[in-house]
């Protein structure tokens, strides 16, 4: 069979490898099915990404069918729909002992620093196995990573219940973090974007106040959509240094932002300002197991709506074409899926 592999910035080939495998014991093989293309992926494309580690092959966010499972495997069985988190950790660092692995001093990302799911089938321990429900289709599978990500970033704050949310960022992590945003309570959410379209499918996700910052002004948006009583958590889901400047300068005093955004550049943050305003500025990174299952039951309740996002097909033989039309069309489409 073959993986897809990025070898350098703009270089991706096919590499044979055996069709066999040998699972241990704790371990699950997977048949991949479909393979959801994100924005860092594109940073890695580019060569823009600062984590990344050449050559690596693609794929971290996909769905599969479990095709057999090793025999210490329980509540996970052959035919059954199912995902995985592609984190690779150490297990013995101070933070993988709080039960932050995510923040792994070893960290290693499958499809960044270790190779990813670009092939017919994969091997993943059962720990980081998720499954999920045959109502769930393979497309919104491949979905359940992004997913993921909105649900650890929404649980970074205080509590986001009657609070206003600004969301900087409507590609698909923006819009997903604004659907969790309503979802756990928060009172209203403002989705902002330079790009007509993102915006047209927040709303067809059932986002209602939505802003193009470069055709609209925001303080006065801010102001019609929350009444005057501005806004207390802000999302930076874009990764530019506007986006950033916007929340911090028109977000209440002693409120709390969010960063998720992945950065080509380090921006520039005035300190000064930050302190007299007692900001509160917060990373968010991945996910943790249990965002997994928040995301895998909001998918399955239908709380968020993922039909609208996902805009584009192509077949694992034409994965360069992907990337290529992605470059070519950045402003027309939202999620493009590999289908294996």
């Amino acid at each position: 069979m073959q993986q897809a592999v990025i070898t350098g910035p703009k270089s991706l080939i096919f590499r044979d490898i055996p069709n066999s495998f040998e699972i241990n014991k704790d371990e699950v093989l997977l048949r991949i099915k479909r393979i959801g293309v994100c924005g860092s992926n594109i940073l890695v494309y580019h060569g823009e990404h600062p984590a990344v580690v050449y050559p690596v092959v693609q794929g971290h966010e996909f769905s599969a069918v479990v095709e057999h499972v090793g025999k210490d495997v329980k509540n996970i069985r052959p035919g059954m729909k199912a995902t995985a988190r592609p984190q690779l950790v150490c297990g013995q660092c101070p933070s993988c002992k709080r039960g932050h692995y995510n923040l792994c001093r070893h960290l290693k990302v499958q499809g960044f620093q270790a190779p990813g799911v670009a092939q017919d089938y994969f091997i993943v321990p059962k720990k980081r196995v998720v499954p999920f429900s045959k109502n769930v289709t393979f497309d919104q599978g491949a979905m359940i990573e992004p997913a993921a990500v909105g649900a650890h970033a929404t649980g970074r704050v205080s509590s986001l219940r009657n609070k206003n949310v600004v969301v900087s960022g409507a590609g698909t992590i923006g819009n997903l973090v604004a659907q969790f945003a309503k979802s756990k309570g928060a009172q209203e959410v403002l989705i902002t974007d330079v790009v007509g379209y993102r915006l047209e499918t927040a709303k067809a996700c059932g986002m209602e106040e939505i802003i193009n910052v470069q055709k609209e002004s925001f303080e006065e948006k801010v102001d019609e959509v929350f009444n005057g009583k501005g806004f207390q958590v802000g999302f930076e889901a874009a990764g530019v240094q506007a986006s950033l400047d916007v929340l911090l300068k028109h977000i209440e005093k002693g409120s709390e932002i969010v960063i998720l955004g992945v950065y080509a550049e380090n921006p520039r943050v005035n300190m000064f300002y930050l302190g007299k305003h007692e900001l509160k500025v917060i990373g968010s990174l991945m996910y943790l197991h249990k965002d997994y299952a928040d995301a895998v039951k909001v998918i399955d309740s239908v709380e968020i709506n993922l039909r609208p996002l996902i805009t584009n097909h192509f077949p694992f033989e034409k994965y360069d074409e992907a990337y290529r039309f992605i470059d070519q069309n950045k402003d027309e489409f939202m999620k493009v899926i590999i289908d294996m």
